[in-house]
């Protein structure tokens, strides 16, 4: 259980790094638009919060990185905290973005945070 919560972290922390990616670099262009559903106009009005939104993904990702880096045992404590916040956001995109966070996100996230618990 211990290399399976190591392995989901990783990918989703992966996950966080391309949603920076999106978020930070390619909201305005085509591939962000399209992989959220955003009219040119709204993407370039947007793009400032969009870019700390991105940040902020690049920061769960940092958190699930050192927590792997740490090792099953060591890592555990921030697996569990990163994961956690994963699902919170995921659960709180879902609320009030859209329904596909809850799937994108949060689910990933709860396996990871379960994978992390049970290790």
């Amino acid at each position: 259980m211990q290399t399976l919560a190591l392995v989901l972290a990783t990918l989703l922390a992966l996950l966080h790094v391309y949603i920076l990616v999106l978020e930070m670099f390619f909201w305005t262009k085509p591939l962000g638009r399209r992989a959220f559903g955003l009219k040119a106009d709204f993407a370039e009005q947007s793009k400032a919060l969009a870019a700390n939104q991105g940040l902020y993904n690049g920061f769960l990702a940092a958190g699930l990185a050192w927590g792997v880096v740490q090792g099953a045992a060591a890592g555990r404590p921030w697996l569990i905290f990163f994961a956690g916040c994963v699902v919170v956001a995921g659960v709180f995109g879902a609320a009030t973005a859209s329904r596909k966070i809850l799937f994108v996100q949060a689910l990933p996230g709860a396996l990871t945070l379960a994978a992390a618990l049970a290790a």
